[in-house]
């Protein structure tokens, strides 16, 4: 199984934005449970603001899936509903009631169905799109 992390290529493409730090999407609540995305370079990294809530977790242990840019916007095309899903960063009914797991790998993070509404809503308006830049 894939261990979603990034390899790296001799040539990478480049993509807008290049560095963001850890944003939602504007439709969240406050912010404090939500699907959190950041872009770094080629890669996309996704992760649980829930996680940090809880003073018992420790920040090392924090799962955080990471997939290429290419492989986050495949997967935003099937989450609009233009594309067929992914095979590296797959979203399905969460084993709880009412939610979804987005699953990469062996990461797996459980969103409740507000958060997944919320992320859902901020792919369709574009709020996590990654531009390539032709070189």
């Amino acid at each position: 199984m894939r261990a979603c992390k990034i390899l790296r290529m001799s040539t990478t493409a480049r993509y807008r934005p290049e560095t963001t730090g850890w944003f939602t999407s504007t439709r969240t609540n406050n912010g404090n449970q939500c699907v959190e995305v950041r872009f770094d370079g080629g890669a996309v990294l996704i992760r649980d603001s829930k996680f940090r809530r809880d003073p018992a977790h420790r920040r090392e242990d924090e799962p955080v899936i990471t997939v290429t840019a290419s492989e986050w916007m495949t997967f935003l095309d099937a989450v609009r509903g233009r594309d067929a899903a992914t095979e590296v960063l797959v979203a399905a009914p969460a084993p709880h009631a009412d939610g979804t797991t987005l699953r990469c790998g062996d990461t797996a993070l459980d969103y409740t169905r507000g958060e997944w509404d919320a992320f859902v809503a901020g792919v369709r308006d574009g709020e996590f799109d990654r531009i390539a830049v032709p070189a």
